[in-house]
């Protein structure tokens, strides 16, 4: 299992913890999930994890009182608050209390694992990189890569790119790719092939070796020759 991935949910929502496991548990997070404030703040005491997702209105404790017993005991563990307050006031409390990062709302759950990451790997004080051949890829500052060339790459080709070097040499289904770019709301039209051009112009065209591979019927995957089956 990769470093980082131990994450505590706290959320009283079952519709949204079988949305949270179904979405990050094929991506490696390995989650456990208390569904009050209480079991959680035990949880988060006696084990030890790497983030904790955590919702602002629980059952027994809300998740102010949870973060704020958490600091109080001299956790660090990084603290994604997630709520349907939508007030500055609100967020600016919730930090006070010692939250990390704050989600509001319906979210795409493909923000929420990058915030997730980005929390990571900050406490652990260490720059995550993935790597195939050549292209390098830095999941805190999102910034990719190859060969010494840094890659000018935007929103929606950053996420795709990261779906597929983590998976690497794997194959990525279409349905993950749509995921990691638009969450839930994924468009009646076809953009994901758009997309995947375009990211295969900046990672792939000014290269000799290309490493972005469609595997027909199934989907994409990124790897260089040596990773593939002879």
């Amino acid at each position: 299992m990769p470093v980082g991935r131990n994450v505590l949910v706290i959320e009283d929502n079952p519709g949204l913890v079988a949305n949270l496991f179904g979405y990050l548990e094929p991506r490696a997070f390995v989650l456990d999930v208390a569904l009050d404030g209480e079991a959680g703040l035990d949880l988060a005491l006696r084990e030890s994890y790497d983030a904790i997702v955590l919702d602002w209105m629980l059952p027994g404790m809300d998740g102010p009182a949870v973060v704020r017993k958490l600091r109080d005991a001299g956790s660090t563990v990084p603290v994604l608050m997630l709520t349907a307050r939508y007030e500055l006031d609100d967020k600016i409390s919730g930090f006070h209390a010692g939250a990390d990062d704050y989600l509001t709302k319906p979210f795409a759950l493909a923000e929420l694992e990058v915030r997730l990451e980005s929390l990571i790997a900050r406490s652990h004080g260490r720059r995550q990189i993935l790597q195939v051949g050549d292209l390098q890829f830095n999941v805190a500052t999102r910034e990719a890569q190859r060969a010494g060339v840094k890659l000018q790459l935007y929103t929606a080709i950053t996420n795709l790119l990261q779906a597929l070097l983590k998976a690497s040499p794997a194959v990525v289904q279409r349905g993950a790719l749509e995921s990691a770019i638009w969450g839930d709301s994924v468009p009646d039209r076809d953009l994901l092939r758009a997309h995947m051009y375009e990211l295969r112009k900046r990672v792939d065209g000014p290269f000799p070796v290309k490493l972005i591979r469609t595997v027909t019927k199934l989907g994409y995957r990124i790897a260089t020759p040596l990773d593939l089956d002879p």
